[in-house]
C-alpha cells in the first residue's frame, strides 16, 4: 500500500456538485492498493499514521500526533498512486489491485483508523470521479509505502 499524507489546516470531497465529506485540522491521506497488499499493511499504516509526530508543539518544532492535536482524517483512494511508469510515457497500473481486494482493504484502513482515532473518518467514494479540495499546511506531505519501509 502507498499512502501520501498532508498536513491540512482544511479539506473536502465533493463528487457530483455535493460535498461528500470535509474536516479541518489534520490529514488528507491518498491510498494507493497494491495487487498483492493486505491486512497487515493496511494494519502498519494505520497505526504509523496515528503515532506520526508532524503538528507543532508550544515551540513550533514538530512534536505532536493527530491524536495530540484532536485532529481529523479524511481518506480518499487513488489508484494512481500505483502507477509504473518504467516504459514510455503512458503509466500503466497494472500493479493496482482490483476492486475485489482494493475496496476491502480501503475500508479496512478506515475502519482502523478510525478506531484507532476514537471518532470516525471522513471518506471519499471508491471508484467516483471525485474533487478534491486542501490547505496544505506547511507544506508538510509524506509518502509511505508498506514495500519500502524507511
Amino acid at each position: 500500500m502507498r499512502i501520501v499524507i498532508q498536513r491540512v489546516t482544511h479539506a473536502s470531497v465533493t463528487i457530483g456538485g455535493s460535498t461528500k465529506s470535509t474536516i479541518q485540522d489534520g490529514y488528507l491521506i491518498l491510498v494507493g492498493i497494491g495487487e498483492d497488499d493486505t491486512t497487515e499493511d493496511a494494519d502498519w499504516l494505520a497505526k504509523k499514521v496515528i503515532g506520526l509526530r508532524v503538528f507543532n508543539d508550544e515551540n513550533g518544532i514538530m512534536n505532536r500526533s493527530i491524536m495530540d492535536i484532536n485532529g481529523e482524517i479524511l481518506v480518499v483512494s487513488q489508484f494512481t498512486l500505483m502507477a509504473s511508469y518504467k516504459k514510455g510515457n503512458r503509466p500503466s497500473w497494472i500493479h493496482a489491485a482490483r476492486h475485489e481486494v482494493s475496496i476491502p482493504l480501503y475500508n479496512h484502513f478506515c475502519t482502523t483508523l478510525s478506531e484507532l482515532l476514537g471518532k470516525p473518518v471522513g471518506e471519499g467514494e471508491f471508484g467516483a470521479d471525485m474533487k478534491v479540495e486542501l490547505l496544505n499546511d506547511g507544506p508538510v506531505t509524506i509518502c509511505m509505502d508498506t514495500k519500502n519501509k524507511e
